[in-house]
């Protein structure tokens, strides 16, 4: 099976299947579209990394693989439709006779954002949120692109929006931030890149959508 080798694994399975879908796995009993598995290897490198269970289905059931092109999908999914592309470790390991689940380990981008090629053209960076893959934010998108340094001492509205922020302990509209600092949106939505990419604050995910919250 592209020449990787199969360990018997049966109990590290069990174990990880019993750990259900999260933050930094995901099941997939067959995988036919590239481009669909692009956005959950680009979710997982935008965040702390993560493992697809190739051959586990959504409820948990271990099936095992049923087409050695799984993993020739992933392989595109993460080089081709990817930018940058990303590389995936291949694992196998044989549950019972004829019964092997294939990890596909995804680790952290070390330049973020990871973009999805998406079939309109456009690119869309994912993050991962439990266990669901979102869009990125336009400005954690920005974010991770930044390169300028943050002076803190010079910026007169960074001390504001840090007290504004310990207001909304549960996390703050991006679009508020302009209002309540009495500050143009494009000022706001810098302010909100600078101090992203600096690690002072961070993006929420809600039903309301995302939001920033100190870090």
């Amino acid at each position: 099976m592209k020449d990787i080798k199969c360990v018997r694994g049966r109990k590290l399975v069990e174990k990880w299947v019993a750990e259900g879908e999260h933050l930094q796995q995901d099941f997939k009993f067959t995988i036919s579209d590239a481009r669909k598995i692009a956005r959950s290897v680009s979710a997982f490198a935008n965040a702390d990394g993560g493992r697809l269970l190739i051959g586990v289905k959504d409820n948990g059931v271990v099936a095992g693989v049923r087409n050695e092109e799984d993993i020739y999908v992933v392989e595109q999914a993460a080089t081709r439709y990817c930018v940058p592309p990303v590389e995936v470790d291949f694992s196998a390991y044989s549950v019972d006779a004829n019964v092997i689940v294939i990890k596909a380990e995804i680790a952290p981008a070390q330049e973020r954002p990871v973009e999805v090629l998406e079939a309109d053209g456009s690119r869309k960076a994912y993050f991962r949120v439990a266990d669901e893959n979102i869009v990125a934010h336009p400005l954690m998108v920005r974010a991770w692109q930044n390169r300028q340094p943050l002076s803190l001492a010079a910026d007169q509205c960074v001390p504001r929006l840090m007290n504004l922020l310990e207001q909304y302990p549960d996390g703050l509209d991006t679009r508020r931030v302009a209002i309540d600092l009495h500050i143009s949106t494009q000022r706001a939505d810098q302010l909100i890149v600078q101090l992203a990419s600096a690690g002072v604050i961070t993006f929420v995910h809600t039903r309301q959508g995302f939001k920033i919250s100190l870090t």
